[in-house]
Order: structure tokens, then sequence, then C-alpha cells
């Protein structure tokens, strides 16, 4: 198992949601509103039978099943600002809503531990790799493991990670390709990696700190200049083999094959 192959892993674990609807509307909203969710939406007609609710299921297997009005609050497909509660009055008699907003697509997201991108710039992988290092930093605890490409990209973050480093019970990882000078770090450990797959990808995973519910994972390849496919993942499961795949694989010395390159 590589980091590419735990990528081509999660794509291939896409969840489907089937649309009972007579509307098509239904279908395509929910398509475009779980775009960047590693879901694919299918609509059925629903002539034969009942409509107006969505089954969702993961290698053919039910997950759960949820109505229409429950995914697209409101009366109009893909409208989010109706309440649930009715309305109620204020001390002056005027009418005031007493609930709280629906998101579309709510009831499900709980059984979408995984987000899939296809094209993430640089400046989206470092707004998610942010926030992942503001859960590491807040809970102060456990392992954080960062996946940085080259050396000359890791010393730009050197401040940043040796930062967080500094916390007593935070344990920081750096990894990157042998391109550039290595920087100075007094708080992290930096992991040369001489293997295509460092050079390739981008990650950040932290173990949660002993709580499943922290643990937080984005990993993503390089598969065009600065454009990147892969996903971020709150699955505890995902982030555990993540996190033991760097471990075993390159806080050993590195395998070589017989010709003495490193596989």
């Amino acid at each position: 198992m590589s980091l590419i192959e735990i990528i081509a892993g999660v794509e291939a674990r896409e969840a489907t949601l089937t649309v009972f609807d007579s509307s098509p509307a239904v279908a395509q909203t929910l398509a475009e509103h779980f775009a960047d969710r590693n879901l694919r939406v299918v609509a059925e007609p629903s002539a034969s039978g009942p409509g107006g609710y969505a089954v969702l299921s993961r290698d053919g297997e039910f997950v759960t099943a949820v109505s229409i009005d429950e995914l697209l609050p409101g009366s109009d497909a893909g409208r989010t600002d109706r309440t649930d509660e009715p309305e109620g009055t204020d001390d002056t008699g005027s009418s005031v809503a007493t609930g709280t907003r629906r998101q579309v697509g709510e009831p499900i997201l709980d059984h979408l531990d995984e987000t899939l991108f296809t094209s993430y710039s640089q400046a989206d992988m470092v707004a998610a790799s942010r926030e992942i290092e503001d859960r590491a930093w807040r809970v102060g605890d456990g392992e954080l493991h960062a996946g940085f490409q080259t050396l000359d990209v890791l010393t730009r973050e050197s401040n940043t990670y040796d930062r967080l480093g500094e916390k007593d019970r935070l344990d920081v990882h750096a990894y990157a390709a042998a391109e550039g000078d290595p920087p100075t770090a007094d708080h992290y450990t930096v992991h040369v990696g001489r293997t295509a797959e460092i050079r390739e990808t981008w990650f950040v995973a932290y173990d949660g700190g002993g709580f499943d519910g922290a643990k937080c994972v984005l990993l993503a390849e390089e598969r065009e200049p600065e454009l990147f496919f892969g996903f971020w993942s709150y699955d505890p499961e995902t982030v555990d083999e993540v996190i033991g795949y760097l471990i075993d694989r390159y806080w050993e010395s590195e395998r070589t094959d017989d010709g003495g390159a490193t596989v």
C-alpha cells in the first residue's frame, strides 16, 4: 500500500445516493451540492412506486434513507433558508423564526466521513492544511505528520512547525524529498524520503491525541502542476492507515531494489 494507493482506495469507496422523485431537478440540485464529496447522485424514476425520498448506499449495502423534504429544506429544490420550527413572536408581537436553519443534505452528512476533491490549488491545500494544524495546536497532544514535497517547501514552513512542536505533548513529523537544504528543526523531526510519492503528494495527518473524534487527514496527489487530487477525512480508520503507513515506510531505513534504486 502506498500513499497513491490510499487515495485510489478512498476514491473507490464512493457512496451512492439514489433519488426517488418525479422531478429531475431534485437529483441535479443534490449532485451540485455534493460535488466535492465522495458521493454519486443517481436519479431513479418513481412512477412505479412512492417517491419523495432518497437512499444512501455504499458497496451495494444500505446505509440510510431520508425524505427529500429533509434533504432539501424548503419548497423549492436547492432552497436552504427555511427554518424547521414554526414561527413565534417577539416581545413586540412580531413574527420571528424560532428554529435553526437547515443545511442541504444535512441528514446524510454524518455518513460521509470523506470529502474527495479534484482540482485544489496550492492556496486551497494550504487553507485545508491550516485547519488540521490548528486542530493539533488546540488539542496539544498526539502526533502531527505533514508532507511538504521538497525540503525547499519545508524550509518556508519551518517556523510554523517549530511553533507546533513546542507543544510539550505534540510530536511533530515533517516529510520531504531531498531537493534543497534541510531546515533547522529545533522542535520537530524531519524525514527525508527518496521516493516519488513524497515528491508528488501533499499531506497533513493528525492522530487526535487519543480522541477518535479529533482525528483528521488531508492527502492529495499533484496530478498537474499546482493542481491536486485527493481527499480529506475524519474517519479514524483512514487516519490510522495513513499515519501507520508513514511510520512503517519512512521511520526506518528505506528499501532499495537490486540496482540500488529506492522503491
